[in-house]
């Protein structure tokens, strides 16, 4: 395989992003844009590659504050769920009630996504699996070939999403994780939205927010 991840940890609150760069292309695609576009750019430009698509897993400010300066670098398309475009509508505002900061509108994206659409891309192919619970329009990003899903704020090394925010609901995330994520192979790596990567079996095994939820309802609601 002639694809490598690297991951970026940026901005305020240390939120991750994946660059899926295809050496035999010379091609790259960006999960989620949290900040510091220039530094994105730079390892960009760093390994030779051309970005050919910004994918969104959701539009919560902390994924999405580098999506103009990378948008307007590369003109790479932007790709984000329909239920999310509200949330990137308000993006200035919870800026600057998080930062004090003014910020410009986040570019409308390119293409809306669907559960179960497959992107393909000359670096990667991709699966879309529709996620909420985090956020109404969340998805998650599965390279099969790479054995790796992207699971933005959905599902993290023992814990999950945080569901005390406007249009976030936990049984909506739980019932997201078990059957769009769980029913991933074990083997699977979970590339996180903040803090490590981890695996299915993992977070099958130890997470404690999924053993609960096994305990109360057998992971089903």
């Amino acid at each position: 395989m002639s694809c490598k991840v690297k991951m970026l940890t940026l901005g305020l609150v240390q939120t991750n992003c994946f660059i899926i760069g295809d050496e035999a292309s010379k091609t790259a695609v960006l999960v989620d844009a949290p900040d510091n576009a220039p530094l994105i750019l730079e390892t960009l430009a760093q390994n030779g590659w051309q970005l050919s698509a910004i994918l969104l897993t959701h539009a919560h400010w902390d994924h999405v504050r580098a999506v103009r300066g990378v948008k307007e670098a590369t003109n790479a398309p932007i790709y984000l769920h329909a239920d999310d475009l509200p949330l990137l509508a308000q993006m200035p505002e919870h800026i600057r009630l998080w930062t004090g900061e003014a910020e410009l509108p986040a570019p409308s994206p390119d293409q809306l996504v669907q559960h179960g659409q497959r992107l393909t891309f000359p670096a990667c192919a991709l699966e879309v699996r529709h996620t909420p619970g985090h956020t109404p329009g969340h998805v998650s990003y599965v390279w099969h070939e790479g054995a790796v899903v992207f699971s933005g704020d959905c599902l993290f090394e023992g814990s999950v999403g945080r569901t005390d925010f406007p249009n976030s609901d936990h049984n909506t995330l739980m019932g997201s994780i078990f059957k769009q994520l769980l029913s991933l192979p074990e083997d699977y790596t979970v590339a996180c939205g903040h803090g490590r990567t981890t695996t299915i079996a993992r977070e099958r095994q130890s997470n404690p927010f999924i053993l609960d939820w096994q305990a109360r309802f057998g992971g089903s609601r």
